[in-house]
């Protein structure tokens, strides 16, 4: 028998935080691409940020323990690859928590979350993961991470 339903999966699955930005969950994160049913077994399409992403593995993890502990058994989780994952799948809504917590959202130009100057320095090209870039703002100087565009 089904245990659940495709609305309650989505809602469970936005209480799952991104492990590298816990103000924003995986569905905003645009990782979860689709929640299926299929006989009698939900399948969650899960798409990582970029091939490799030592993240995945806790995405599953996180996503088994939430429906688990939520009394949902039947489902299975699978990892695709295409589409590649990209941050257009991010909303606006998403961009601004981003924001609020101190990663400058992805786009085409960075600007400093603190003070919102586009007077800023690049650091690194890699910041605490591939998919962030360091800058320094050069008004504020507060260093930043800034969620490179994908």
């Amino acid at each position: 028998m089904q245990s659940g339903s495709i609305k309650t999966i989505w809602e469970l699955l936005n209480n799952v935080p991104d492990p590298e930005i816990p103000v924003i969950s995986v569905v905003e994160l645009g990782v979860i691409r689709d929640v299926r049913l299929i006989n009698n077994e939900f399948i969650i399409s899960v798409t990582p940020t970029y091939s490799g992403c030592p993240a995945v593995k806790t995405f599953q993890d996180d996503i088994h323990t939430e429906l688990i502990t939520n009394k949902i058994t039947n489902f299975k989780i699978e990892v695709v690859y295409k589409p590649a994952w990209t941050t257009d799948w991010m909303n606006a809504s998403t961009k601004a928590k981003l924001k609020k917590y101190g990663i400058s959202p992805p786009e085409k130009i960075a600007q400093c979350p603190q003070c919102n100057s586009k007077s800023i320095e690049l650091i690194s090209e890699f910041g605490a993961t591939a998919c962030k870039a360091l800058y320094k703002c050069s008004d504020c100087l507060e260093p930043f991470e800034h969620f490179k565009c994908i």
